[in-house]
């Protein structure tokens, strides 16, 4: 199942590889310095529904808002 879904889609537990970041060189640059970057394995750790996305990536949480997880794409494993 190599479904290429936005981060924003996935539910708690579940784990993807990032494949792209859709923004501008801000964004990217934001994302990229916090190793969120192409390539790494990201996971949802909590959902607050409205509110922020609880993710791991390499033993790091970070919350990132609704709509930056909806442009980051990842396939999920």
């Amino acid at each position: 199942m190599n479904m290429i879904v936005p981060l924003s889609s996935l539910k708690p537990g579940e784990r993807g590889i990032i494949v792209t970041l859709q923004g501008g060189p801000g964004f990217r640059n934001r994302l990229l310095g916090m190793g969120i970057t192409p390539g790494a394995i990201i996971q949802v750790v909590e959902v607050y529904n409205p509110g922020p996305i609880v993710v791991n990536v390499s033993g790091t949480r970070f919350a990132l808002g609704q709509g930056m997880a909806s442009r980051i794409l990842v396939r999920k494993l």
